[in-house]
């Protein structure tokens, strides 16, 4: 049963202000599902198919014409000369809304939008499904803590069961997984990252040691929800620190893995400057550190990381769905080891959060927000700890319990 994406509506609303449309992610989130549906009724074609593809490479001139405009080309980063014929078309006809595209793989994509397409399309990154779509939910919106917000939010909310959350924090995000609960977890995942490692990796980079490079994917795994640490991770690997470098960015442009941002500003010299690392997907993190059940992960050593990546990803799908590429998401940590987990910036006002998986937050949990007060050329905003509780109380006169079925 098709899940309705939350991105349809912003893939519309490109389509009106742009002649193209480009759909980037990992594999397997629905992209390729979401734009059928979404383009039923005009021309198809997928270069995974190696006639198809050869055609697009070797005559990108007559491609269009024999599948001409409105038009769904899937897999678009097999045959990047394409992007110059449709920069050709577009300024031709000035038309709105003429290809639609999808593919998994970042750097050629970028490459050819940058080079061909700037101005002249629109831009969405679709990831997992999002808590909100697997209850389906219609509420849309950028998560952000404000009275606005949770007004708007609290009529839509759908409780999650305790054990339901750590289920969908095992399972992962993947449609498939999600749509079909007989599904087993371990083969897909296994298939999953020899897939990935087999087409996206070995065309993105000349990686012949495919067995190290699945173990740098586990040792990023198992450092989601801390500082970055390339040292650490080309040491545990047995790799160098460039290789590294250059592995971790292969992660990041396949949207398996987010770096947030340390927010920093002229008053925060004491700010650590390191980003911190989350997999995208909590289900591959689990597959890849070996945590086989929901129970030994909700119980393990690292149960309160995988909820913290869990709601950071939802954070940011939230954002992305909405079109939102860049959403100025950062943390903050300090040389005095004051830290706070997500602070959201918007027109001048810092809203600081705390992720916590247990259901009994108190004041202690948002001592760190005090930093923000020597900010003073921001506001403060309304802030919160996220977590298992199931109602919005207050804290203090301006901070509140954050359920996160509210997100």
């Amino acid at each position: 049963m098709y899940i309705t994406r939350h991105a349809e509506e912003t893939v519309k609303e490109l389509a009106s202000m742009f002649g193209a449309v480009l759909v980037a992610g990992p594999r397997q989130v629905g992209k390729t599902t979401m734009l059928e549906k979404l383009t039923d009724g005009i021309n198809h074609a997928t270069l995974d198919d190696p006639i198809v593809r050869e055609s697009a490479s070797l005559q990108s001139g007559t491609f269009f014409k024999d599948n001409p405009p409105p038009v769904f080309v899937d897999e678009i980063q097999k045959a990047p000369e394409l992007f110059e014929q449709i920069k050709l078309l577009l300024d031709r006809s000035r038309k709105k809304g003429q290809f639609y595209m999808c593919g998994s793989q970042q750097f050629k994509m970028m490459k050819g939008v940058s080079e061909s397409l700037a101005g002249r399309i629109g831009l969405v990154t679709l990831l997992g499904l999002s808590l909100r779509e697997i209850n389906r939910v219609d509420f849309d919106q950028p998560f952000i803590p404000t009275d606005e917000y949770f007004t708007k939010r609290k009529s839509t909310v759908k409780n999650t069961e305790y054990s339901d959350i750590w289920n969908t924090i095992h399972r992962g995000s993947m449609p498939e997984l999600v749509e079909n609960s007989q599904f087993n977890w371990q083969i897909f995942y296994s298939s999953y990252v020899r897939t990935y490692i087999e087409r996206d990796v070995r065309e993105l980079s000349e990686i012949s040691d495919t067995v190290k490079f699945t173990s740098f994917m586990t040792a990023a795994a198992a450092a989601t929800g801390q500082l970055l640490n390339f040292a650490s991770l080309a040491r545990d690997v047995g790799i160098s620190l460039p290789t590294a470098e250059r592995w971790l960015s292969i992660l990041v442009a396949s949207n398996i893995v987010y770096l947030l941002r340390p927010y920093s500003n002229n008053m925060t010299k004491r700010a650590v400057k390191t980003p911190k690392l989350y997999f995208l997907d909590t289900g591959l993190a689990a597959y890849l550190t070996r945590w086989t059940t929901p129970e030994v992960l909700k119980n393990g050593a690292m149960a309160g990381a995988f909820f913290e990546s869990f709601v950071v990803s939802e954070i940011i799908k939230s954002y992305y769905n909405k079109g939102l590429l860049d959403p100025s998401i950062y943390f903050y940590r300090d040389k005095d080891m004051k830290e706070i987990d997500i602070i959201i910036e918007e027109s001048g006002t810092l809203y600081p959060l705390e992720i916590k998986k247990h259901a009994d937050p108190s004041k202690k949990d948002i001592e760190a927000f005090k930093v923000l007060d020597k900010f003073t050329d921001l506001k403060r905003g309304k802030g919160g700890v996220i977590c298992t509780y199931d109602k919005v109380v207050s804290i203090t006169s301006q901070d509140i319990t954050i359920p996160i079925d509210y997100l």
